[in-house]
């Protein structure tokens, strides 16, 4: 938690609470429902909630928008940005009814009014949003073939990936068959958190329009 006041001093009370109280129950939920490594569980600020932030630290997300979290998983990058931004709504969405059981029982241990969890395949959804948000779901050829459609276009609306690795060849292969992309800008996290998990990590931004 410490290192989510470091990077983020100005959260309200009510976020801190939320904050502290997310590390709690996704600990004791994931011993029922494992949606993240027992291994990793103790890591969960910095490898998955503050990991989540780095969306919200690298292009702060417009108050009203719309965005969607495809390949939630337990909640991720989704539940963390929804506590970052109560005046924005959350749509959350996987394929396994587990995890997404998950991500409603957060929320609702959370009092987070502005996320709907939904138990579907990406494909199925006929939603329109200003933002898709998710953390290396799929290769980026194979998931914008999934959200591309559903993004609106304009107002810096697009695409926020949470990849590893070297992504030059993915990239490029990637984004070659999708039209309306007019910025596709790689920023790497470790510039803005400085903690070794981050030194591969990075955050890709496809802009739609």
């Amino acid at each position: 938690m410490e290192e989510i006041l470091r990077y983020f001093p100005d959260l309200t009370d009510n976020q801190k609470r939320q904050f502290i109280e997310a590390g709690d129950i996704y600990k004791r939920l994931n011993a029922q429902i494992n949606v993240i490594s027992r291994k990793d569980i103790d890591n969960i600020y910095p490898h998955h909630i503050l990991h989540s932030l780095a969306i919200a630290k690298i292009m702060p997300l417009p108050v009203g928008s719309t965005v969607m979290d495809i390949g939630c998983g337990g909640g991720f990058p989704g539940i963390p940005l929804a506590i970052m931004y109560p005046d924005i709504d959350f749509k959350l969405v996987d394929s396994v009814g587990k995890k997404i059981k998950v991500v409603t029982e957060v929320a609702s241990a959370l009092g987070l009014h502005n996320v709907e969890a939904i138990n579907k395949r990406a494909e199925e959804l006929d939603i329109k949003v200003d933002y898709v948000v998710s953390r290396a779901v799929a290769d980026l050829r194979s998931f914008m073939g999934w959200c591309w459609n559903k993004i609106k276009g304009g107002e810096g609306h697009g695409l926020l990936y949470l990849k590893g690795g070297d992504l030059t060849e993915e990239i490029s292969n990637g984004i070659a068959p999708f039209n309306g992309i007019t910025l596709c800008r790689l920023y790497k996290i470790a510039n803005y958190f400085q903690n070794p998990y981050f030194d591969t990590k990075k955050v890709l931004y496809i802009r739609k329009g």
